[in-house]
């Protein structure tokens, strides 16, 4: 194991000709570390799209972990309004909004649905608790962003 605390020695064989006092954690930390990070981050974002990332982050807040913290009805709302305009009349997203109200409401607090930890498992427990026939909308709206992972795998 070298020591990580050791002065880095570049090419140079000499103390005396090194041009800083780098230790060699140092060296890996900033120098070799750091750029890999950087290299992936970039390479990252060049595979997300701005309206990918866009949809996702809308996605999540349908999301029902931690009970659902993360839902805000404009943001679901402004989902189905940008990525799913052909799937919902105008009148269905005033519909769907109402739907949130009391989803919010009827769902959030209801002792089945506390313990959910995926979004393929609260669209399973709308549909067994006969509450996918009260929020239909929401409902078709989950079934959408749960084929979201195949479309985009698929493309």
């Amino acid at each position: 194991m070298p020591n990580m605390n050791a002065r880095y020695m570049e090419d140079t064989r000499r103390f005396c000709q090194q041009k800083n006092n780098n230790t060699v954690e140092h060296y890996y930390h900033v120098n070799i570390f750091n750029v890999v990070i950087d290299f992936h981050l970039m390479e990252l974002n060049s595979l997300f799209t701005g309206q990918t990332m866009e949809l996702r982050t809308l996605s999540s807040t349908l999301d029902p972990v931690d009970g659902f913290k993360s839902s805000k009805i404009d943001d679901i709302c402004n989902l189905a309004q940008k990525f799913y305009p052909q799937d919902f009349t105008r009148t269905e997203l005033d519909t769907l909004r109402r739907q949130l109200e009391h989803y919010e409401h009827a769902v959030v607090h209801c002792a089945e649905f506390q313990n959910i930890a995926s979004l393929f498992e609260l669209c399973r427990v709308l549909v067994e608790s006969r509450r996918s026939e009260q929020f239909f909308l929401i409902d078709r709206l989950i079934r959408l962003v749960l084929t979201l992972p195949v479309s985009t795998a698929t493309t």
